[in-house]
């Protein structure tokens, strides 16, 4: 039966109210959104500055700008430049990318607890890094691209795991879970048979951190989110299509597996080259989303507010960690946020929330 079919009884001053009320609530969606992304961009461009700001040489926010713009003098310049803004950027970069890997596989697994550092990819990538410390003894580029290659093996296993004639999330989070476990018993081995000095290189790779930024880690994980980013936005319509159910996308002309198969794929390598570019940071992908849904309210897929949010926990907690805690304290990012996610995880499974699949 058609739409006008349906609506041929109905009252034209109801339709109207009934119209009147929709457009209403369109607009005041579009109007959170709007002032929701925004904010969040302040919040994000503001803990930038403070961070370029602060520090053993404290600047000004003029003479940050100058710095950025190439038009102050040293030592500003070099402070700017060459020590903070590389790792400012990358807190940024790790950010955007965390964040929306944590949206994907929450949205495509439908799964609160489906996020890269609880499934196993973020363990998977230590995996790879630490056998390369540790057994090859490797720095710099080799241990970032071991670290991409643990995570990417991890997610074609849980993947070829959890498949049984389709997938689902349930399972692919229990799947993620165990391999997780695995993924940290190599780990603990690994270090329980090295030297202290590859020990302590590993742990603190293994924390998260970004203190080793430097323009070229920037420029790779930069060059990195500009392929995946593109790409990401290019599945989000059918992503949104398929959260409406499997039976709805096909009828709409979309082959759900398929679909399924690009995102998660998608979020293994986000999750893969922040990981190799700053270790595991934790709970940045898990808490991310689910802030940025709750920010918006409309339950959409909210990937650049979830990039947003992203930004904004990396960055905040290493300001945190640089700063704001005693002199002697000094901590890598990962602490922080793990600090900040533990009480989130606790929280979600005491709500009962956890047991949305």
């Amino acid at each position: 039966m058609s739409a006008p079919t349906l609506l041929a009884g109905v009252p034209d001053e109801r339709l109207e109210v009934a119209a009147r009320g929709l457009r209403a609530t369109r607009r005041h969606r579009r109007t959170r959104r709007a002032v929701v992304t925004l904010g969040l961009l302040a919040v994000a461009v503001a803990l930038c500055l403070t961070s370029l700001m602060m520090g053993d040489y404290p600047l000004s926010a003029g003479q940050v700008l100058a710095a950025v713009a190439g038009s102050d003098a040293a030592p500003a310049s070099f402070i700017i430049t060459e020590l903070r803004l590389p790792r400012v950027a990358l807190g940024v970069l790790v950010g955007i990318a965390f964040g929306i890997a944590g949206a994907l596989f929450q949205s495509v697994l439908r799964n609160p607890l489906a996020s890269p550092d609880v499934i196993g990819i973020s363990q998977g990538a230590s995996a790879g890094a630490v056998a390369a410390i540790l057994l090859g003894g490797a720095s710099g580029a080799l241990v970032s691209l071991s670290a991409i290659a643990g995570g990417a093996a991890v997610g074609l296993l849980l993947y070829a795991v959890a498949w049984r004639g389709g997938m689902t999330g349930h399972r692919f989070v229990l799947a993620g879970i165990g391999v997780a476990y695995v993924c940290s018993s190599v780990i603990g081995y690994l270090l329980t048979r090295s030297e202290v000095q590859q020990a302590q290189s590993a742990l603190l790779w293994m924390t998260g951190s970004l203190a080793q930024a430097d323009w070229s880690l920037v420029r790779s994980l930069a060059l990195a989110l500009l392929v995946l980013v593109p790409l990401v936005a290019a599945v989000a319509r059918a992503l949104d299509i398929l959260l409406l159910g499997d039976d709805q996308a096909r009828s709409l002309g979309r082959r759900p597996d398929l679909t399924r198969g690009l995102v998660i794929a998608l979020g293994v390598a986000l999750a893969c080259v922040a990981t190799a570019a700053a270790g595991p940071v934790a709970f940045v992908a898990f808490t991310a989303a689910p802030i940025a849904r709750r920010l918006l309210g409309d339950g959409t897929l909210a990937l650049l507010q979830a990039a947003l949010v992203g930004v904004v926990l990396v960055v905040g907690a290493d300001l945190v960690a640089q700063h704001l805690l005693p002199a002697d304290m000094a901590v890598p990012v990962g602490v922080v946020t793990g600090a900040i996610g533990g009480p989130y995880l606790i929280w979600l499974m005491a709500s009962g929330r956890a047991r949305a699949a």
